[in-house]
């Protein structure tokens, strides 16, 4: 049973979550569910593999990992129990450093950076909604990557915990991450076909 079954429940928590059993994937961002369906292109699933090989070869021996969805990822607005925390978003990539926050059912805080391959049906999702829930997270780093602008924008957590102006790169530039100065990510391999 998915959150479609309730009839009167309007906002939903990572309590009712864990029990919907059908096969859809779901995220829930401030009490309200969203479905994943369908299954990403073939394009996405691309992209997302020589992003993961990227990041996965460079933390190889570090603290950090990267870990590619599914993978729940509990956003806390305190310290309410799980169960009543309102947002469980499954981003393509999540790169995590603090291990403490790493558990069975997935990780619960803020990651480092995350990566969303934008799609027709995650776009406005992915631009407005989990750009907000992020933000107000902590997120130091998201990604926003477009296959068919051939771009990735990139917005970085300044001080004040707002993102800054974005930083937008073609496929034809090399970026440099910004949690990690050492690492540069050549995008011609990223996008390729």
């Amino acid at each position: 049973m998915g959150p479609l079954a309730y009839k009167q429940q309007e906002l939903f928590t990572y309590g009712d979550y864990r029990t919907w059993t059908d096969v859809d994937r779901w995220e829930l961002i401030d009490g309200i569910p969203y479905d994943m369906s369908p299954a990403p292109s073939p394009r996405h699933q691309l992209i997302l593999a020589q992003l993961v090989r990227r990041f996965t070869n460079y933390l190889d021996g570090k603290p950090c990992l990267a870990i590619p969805a599914p993978f729940d990822v509990r956003l806390p607005e305190a310290d309410e129990d799980d169960d009543q925390v309102a947002t469980v978003v499954q981003p393509d990539l999540s790169v995590i450093c603090d291990r403490s926050k790493l558990d069975n059912s997935g990780y619960r805080g803020a990651p480092d950076l995350v990566i969303e391959i934008l799609s027709p049906g995650t776009y406005q999702k992915d631009q407005k909604i989990k750009f907000v829930r992020y933000e107000r997270a902590g997120v130091r780093e998201y990604w926003l990557v477009d296959p068919s602008a051939r771009t990735v924008t990139v917005f970085s957590l300044e001080a004040v915990g707002l993102y800054g102006p974005p930083s937008e790169y073609p496929d034809t530039d090399r970026l440099r991450v910004g949690i990690f100065p050492d690492l540069e990510i050549d995008l011609s391999v990223v996008f390729v076909e």
